[in-house]
């Protein structure tokens, strides 16, 4: 039997808390409706204990060895793999992803933090060879501080990993806003930090009014680094605040991924990796292919086999056994995703499965798959962040790189052919911080992550996640 889901506390200076207002937020089930925990709601007060805390505790860790730090995340990890089920459960509970997914979560979750473990161990400096004789040149790799991080709900777990497995291997400390829709399995992915022996006041967990938290913390003295992940709209509203502060920043933000599928492509291939990636999470992924540009020759073969995928997805709450698609996350999201489909209807775009909300019970959306989508329909300009899959063909490779181009999105892109030379063009043309080419390969701990335009800049994962953390001093000094 699955353990009950429990009310959340804030984490502030290393004790479980309410806030000092006792106010409390309502948790829902996406897949019932059903109101399943409470959540403590921080204010002004309780950011002042734990920016407070976060700077006290940094002036110790940012000492500490990072063979030491190395040992501390590489046990935080063991004792989230020893709860997997726990974490998993939760997630399920609150997000509403397939199980089998929110295990997969967790256990990646685990890894991230084992790789920055290593990772910070090799945060070498260097020295670098002076003009004149008698001088030494030094370069430092310096933790930047206290770091308050904002997370996203569709990959709870995830989302904070990427921030605070690098800032801790850095040598910093971290006040995390997490996501008020999923806050338990945050809340134990916390735990297992401060288990594994974390110093008191390194890591601060508050939920609340994302803008309140976000202006406070952002503007405070203490916090010397912002790491977002989110819409691109909040995204400029924080980098701004940030850049006015000038604090250093990272902005992983939204995407509208165009996924290209030449002539000479393996089309089953790439119905089956590029379908199972759209309808994964219910579609609610950063870098989930969007927008689907397939060669006119191989169009109504790509297009058959989309429907026949998207039609045989088990659609349903995700702790069910043989569920492929949960519910959308919250009643907002489906609202939003009803409001593209008639936007595009509305444009002349044709429903060939799907299209509607699955039942009158949870927010459910059945997988939907369009063509002869206009340009101007919404879903083709804004990121949809929902299981919609509109399909276009296109006749040249030219034509095919003007419209993967023609958004101001560069998060993801992905492409298909059997052509080394077609490959190399468009991973060279696409504008986008990350191409994928016949697979699925994005999004890796060891791989940067992260866009250019209005997808943001900086990057997670990879020695760039952890180089974000750091500062680079230079001492130069002679012999006396």
């Amino acid at each position: 039997m699955l353990q009950e889901y429990p009310n959340t506390q804030l984490f502030l200076n290393g004790e479980w808390r309410d806030s000092l207002s006792k106010e409390t937020l309502e948790i829902i089930n996406p897949a019932t409706e059903e109101i399943i925990g409470k959540l403590a709601h921080a204010r002004k007060d309780d950011l002042d204990i734990a920016l407070n805390a976060a700077d006290t505790a940094f002036k110790d860790w940012k000492n500490v060895s990072a063979y030491d730090r190395s040992k501390i995340l590489r046990k935080a990890a063991e004792i989230i793999r020893s709860r997997v089920g726990l974490i998993a459960g939760l997630m399920t509970l609150e997000q509403g992803k397939p199980l089998a997914e929110a295990k997969g979560e967790t256990l990646g979750a685990a890894d991230s933090i084992d790789w920055y473990a290593e990772e910070g161990r090799r945060a070498y400096g260097r020295i670098i060879p002076a003009r004149a004789q008698g001088v030494y040149q030094f370069v430092f790799k310096e933790p930047v501080g206290v770091v308050a991080a904002f997370t996203p709900w569709n990959f709870p777990l995830n989302q904070v990993v990427k921030k605070v497995a690098a800032a801790f291997a850095a040598g910093c400390t971290v006040i995390i806003k997490g996501p008020e829709e999923t806050p338990a399995s945050v809340a134990e992915l916390i735990k297992a930090f401060n288990e594994a022996g974390m110093p008191k006041g390194s890591i601060n967990l508050v939920f609340g009014i994302p803008a309140e938290i976000s202006e406070y913390l952002i503007s405070h003295p203490i916090v010397r680094k912002v790491t977002f992940t989110g819409s691109t709209a909040v995204g400029k509203q924080l980098a701004s605040l940030a850049g006015t502060h000038m604090k250093r920043a990272t902005m992983e933000l939204g995407g509208h991924s165009p996924a290209i599928v030449c002539a000479d492509a393996d089309v089953n291939v790439a119905v089956k990796i590029l379908s199972a990636n759209k309808f994964r999470n219910a579609g609610q992924v950063c870098i989930s292919p969007t927008r689907f540009l397939v060669h006119e020759s191989v169009y109504d073969q790509f297009v058959e086999g989309f429907v026949k995928s998207a039609e045989s997805l088990n659609v349903g709450n995700g702790l069910d056994e043989g569920i492929n698609m949960g519910p959308l996350a919250h009643d907002r999201r489906l609202t939003a995703i009803e409001g593209f489909v008639a936007d595009a209807v509305e444009k002349g775009a044709k429903i060939l499965t799907g299209g509607k909300r699955k039942g009158n019970k949870g927010y459910f959306f059945e997988p939907t798959v369009m063509t002869d989508v206009s340009k101007d329909s919404r879903i083709m300009n804004e990121e949809p962040f929902g299981p919609l899959a509109p399909i276009n063909s296109f006749s040249s490779i030219d034509e095919v790189v003007e419209e993967a181009n023609r958004l101001n999105y560069g998060l993801a892109a992905y492409a298909y052919t059997n052509s080394a030379k077609t490959a190399q063009h468009l991973g060279a043309a696409i504008e986008s911080g990350q191409v994928s080419i016949n697979h699925h390969g994005l999004g890796l701990v060891d791989t940067p992550f992260g866009g250019v335009k209005d997808s943001g800049y900086g990057s997670e994962g990879g020695p760039e996640g952890l180089d974000a953390y750091m500062t680079t001093k230079l001492v130069s000094q002679t012999g006396l």
